[in-house]
């Protein structure tokens, strides 16, 4: 059966890519799988080093829950009209969607995260989908209306006035 493959983390990034694998999947008649990837705090370091069974059950109630509130926020008006299947994994996002997506025929779909100069410094999910994965991988842009978001959200934190010029046409 093929499918199509979306990462997500509750961003407005990831509810676009969401989306848009959604329309992929009705076009191509295949399953939807959103995958959410979750770590121990700490990483895997921290996993190994002290954190009891309880703990981690913990973090694995609090990603499915996370998946939940995601596919609650980007599906409640309408139904995506493809078979759905949520997926919790434990480790990092760019190998739990390139293990999630291993069929030639699957479609993996990510998005391309922020591009904040201090979020660079992370390695970014989209590049190691696209140099891993076996099968294609669509990277979906942030929308403009996020793009105008993330630049108030720079200016209002350096303290920047507003210039009336940029309100106009």
């Amino acid at each position: 059966m093929r499918r199509v493959v979306v990462g997500v983390t509750g961003t407005l990034g990831s509810l676009a890519a969401l989306h848009r694998a959604a329309a992929e999947a009705r076009v191509r008649d295949a399953e939807l799988r959103v995958v959410l990837a979750w770590q121990a705090p700490g990483g895997e370091l921290g996993g190994r080093s002290g954190l009891g069974p309880c703990a981690l059950a913990q973090c694995r109630t609090a990603a499915v829950e996370r998946l939940r509130e995601v596919l609650d926020t980007a599906f409640r008006a309408a139904k995506p009209g493809v078979t759905l299947a949520g997926l919790t994994v434990r480790g990092t996002p760019g190998a739990a969607l390139v293990d999630a997506a291993r069929g030639v025929e699957d479609l993996l779909v990510v998005g391309t995260g922020s591009r904040a100069p201090l979020r660079r410094l992370r390695p970014s999910v989209a590049r190691y989908c696209l140099a891993h994965a076996a099968c294609p991988v669509l990277v979906v842009p942030p929308s403009p209306l996020q793009v105008e978001f993330d630049a108030a959200h720079r200016r209002n934190f350096w303290r920047i006035p507003l210039d009336a010029r940029e309100l106009a046409p």
